[in-house]
């Protein structure tokens, strides 16, 4: 499918990401030739208009701000849950009046950090139909999308999250593991952001490791849950953390935020990575096992299985895992042996090919947004 051409086609296609620092971001550019110019993020400012040193909240999503930026594309891909549908109605029309267009990337139908998906869905209500180009990650989400908004997305797999000159000496790393041989679980709980289900999946996982003999099972929990202060401490989940410590065969790693090269050595010490959610859509970590060559163990919802290869475990509306299918999915990781992990080639001909169709979904989103310009010039014209 040829891509139209832009408005100049001799210039680099100028985008405006939210965010532009992030890993995925990243890795939407071309490996061996030119591509759009991404801007970097503006400088993030509180409520009070104080910067905040960070990406966040972005200012890109504020309706006067993001009309001064010079770009062909606003593209945005997280952060707009501080925005209400009200807010975002504006930018999509200041983006119109300007004639610039929007991208939509809908990485989540559930946002990891919301319990109520209500206000998410709201925005989406806004963004998803009026889009000028349409993207998600997985087959799954692309049919979800067309059933509640009557639009279907270009469907575009996620990138590699290890940058892929490390992804030789990651995998070098791994410990051989041959079918039938004892298996290394881990889960990791983080900051106990709302989808992740702790008690559930924890003792779960706590019945479920001694029915396969041999395996192991190690916990990590950042520190800052411990301190009773912090919004999402539960007491529930620290007694339940210090029971799992006392378990033989795991053991409980309590650590402050990792950086890339030492949370790529945590995971390439495990066989297998239980994704510990009770609702979700898609996962950057899933992708960072793959890299790694470390298998994921997904709970059956969202579109994880729809991702890569993974094995999966039940779950139940009411948040409870089903025991006996981790067992199942546990014995399966241990008698088949670990699986070939995703090559540097592999990863790189993917990132070629999601380069290729950004390309052609940013070509396609700004000839709307230009041949709508036109349209709402001339109708002005014939008023005057």
């Amino acid at each position: 499918m040829t891509p139209e051409p832009t408005p100049d086609p001799d210039r680099a296609v100028v985008v405006a990401s939210v965010p532009a620092d992030h890993a995925y971001v990243r890795h939407l550019a071309p490996l061996d030739r030119p591509g759009p110019v991404r801007l970097d993020d503006p400088p993030g400012v509180d409520e009070h208009g104080v910067p905040t040193g960070h990406w966040w909240p972005p200012v890109l999503l504020d309706a006067a701000r993001t009309v001064r930026v010079t770009a062909d594309v606003l593209h945005v891909h997280f952060g707009f849950e501080g925005r209400t549908p009200a807010q975002l109605e504006e930018l999509v029309t200041s983006l119109r009046h300007a004639g610039r267009a929007l991208v939509l990337t809908v990485h989540d139908l559930h946002n990891p950090h919301l319990t109520d998906r209500t206000a998410h869905l709201a925005q989406l209500d806004v963004l998803v139909p009026a889009a000028d180009g349409l993207v998600t990650l997985t087959p799954g989400a692309a049919a979800e999308v067309a059933r509640r908004w009557g639009r279907t997305p270009v469907v575009v797999p996620h990138p590699h999250v290890v940058p892929l000159e490390e992804m030789p000496a990651w995998q070098a790393r791994r410990r051989p593991r041959g079918a039938g041989e004892p298996v290394r679980v881990g889960v990791s709980l983080k900051s106990l952001r709302p989808n992740v289900a702790a008690v559930p999946v924890l003792e779960g996982l706590l019945a479920a490791v001694p029915a396969v003999p041999g395996t192991t099972l190690e916990v990590a929990v950042h520190r800052e849950v411990l301190d009773a202060d912090h919004p999402r401490h539960d007491p529930a989940v620290l007694a339940l953390l210090d029971r799992a410590g006392g378990v033989p065969g795991v053991a409980v790693h309590v650590h402050d935020y990792l950086d890339d090269t030492a949370l790529h050595a945590q995971l390439v010490d495990l066989d297998v990575s239980v994704l510990p959610y009770r609702f979700g859509t898609h996962s950057g970590w899933l992708e960072m096992c793959r890299d790694l060559g470390t298998d994921v163990l997904a709970p059956d919802l969202g579109h994880y299985a729809d991702q890569g290869p993974v094995d999966v475990y039940r779950t139940a509306a009411d948040g409870s895992v089903d025991v006996d299918s981790l067992v199942a999915a546990l014995r399966t990781v241990r008698d088949r042996g670990p699986r070939p992990p995703v090559t540097v080639e592999e990863r790189r001909r993917q990132r070629q090919d999601v380069a290729a169709a950004h390309d052609e979904v940013y070509a396609r989103a700004i000839h709307g947004a230009t041949e709508r310009a036109t349209v709402r010039t001339t109708e002005r014209a014939h008023r005057h």
